[in-house]
């Protein structure tokens, strides 16, 4: 066998100390859970890129995707066991409900799309209601929600999902079919509850939007990242590019929170559903954070 370096033998003895503290911190559920790059390298004493560097070049994968996984295996096995989810979240290790429906398949559920480009044969319903950041339109097929919007005018609204989908086999709406879904939603919005395990998404995506979506699920209700930071939570340090581009590919961007990413100065930035909703939503996560350390 070769001897390792003396570079490659830090590497791995810095892993290890990362991997224990990501394991400890899971399974102690008495403190918050401090996952975040900048948290772990901080209490290790050492830069979070060099920690991101070295991790990823011992184990194969950075911090970030060990503590996901090493949470989404702790949280299926609790399923088996606690008599809710929401016991189950609490004792997987998370900090909180609120901040949980992320990693493998999401407690939502995430399936790959049943629909092909521009929702070729798909048959879609929607709704539009009232919500606290105005007109919201939610659509979904038979398998789950697809499309999610905010916005001032109905009809605006459903044009866009009839642009979105515009190969579908048909686009109908469907007040009394979506009832339960939107109550969901609007529950999740105004009191950050987590939706129902019924409640189940259909999007499309290759893998690695997939990956930047899992990455916003895994930002803490409240907080904020920019796409560099995100990027480097990912193991990219350099992707922040495609990392803004795979948020912008987010259909759902209420329940795949690609509102919690702002500049690298700290101001808001773009929005889709536009900044003063994005400031609005930061402002109710914000608020209910307060409440709850009141």
């Amino acid at each position: 066998m070769t001897d390792q370096t003396p570079e490659a033998s830090a590497d791995v003895s810095l892993a290890q100390q990362a991997a224990d503290l990501i394991d400890a911190r899971i399974a102690d559920l008495s403190q918050p859970k401090q996952l975040s790059l900048k948290a772990l390298a901080g209490d290790l004493g050492t830069s979070a890129t060099h920690l991101q560097k070295a991790f990823t070049r011992a184990v194969g994968i950075s911090p970030w995707d060990y503590g996901a996984e090493r949470r989404a295996q702790a949280f299926r096995a609790r399923l088996k066991t606690e008599p809710s989810v929401t016991e189950a979240i609490y004792a997987a290790g998370y900090g909180s409900a609120s901040r949980v429906y992320e990693q493998s398949g999401f407690l939502l559920g995430m399936s790959p799309a049943s629909y092909a480009k521009f929702g070729q044969g798909a048959e879609i319903s929607f709704d539009v209601v009232a919500s606290p950041l105005g007109r919201l339109l939610v659509a979904a097929t038979e398998v789950g929600l697809c499309f999610l919007a905010f916005g001032d005018d109905d009809g605006a609204l459903v044009s866009e999902v009839q642009a979105e989908f515009k190969h579908a086999a048909q686009i109908n709406r469907d007040e009394a079919g979506l009832r339960a879904v939107l109550e969901d939603v609007i529950e999740h919005l105004e009191t950050g509850r987590l939706p129902s395990r019924s409640l189940r998404l259909d999007v499309q995506g290759t893998a690695f939007q997939r990956r930047v979506w899992q990455a916003l699920l895994a930002i803490p209700s409240g907080g904020v990242l920019s796409y560099a930071e995100l990027g480097l939570e990912m193991g990219m340090p350099a992707g922040q590019r495609a990392v803004a581009k795979g948020c912008a590919t987010n259909k759902v961007s209420l329940l795949i929170p690609c509102h919690r990413i702002v500049r690298s100065d700290g101001a808001l930035g773009g929005y889709r559903w536009g900044v003063k909703r994005k400031q609005r939503l930061l402002a109710m996560e914000s608020a209910r954070i307060g409440a709850k350390g009141a």
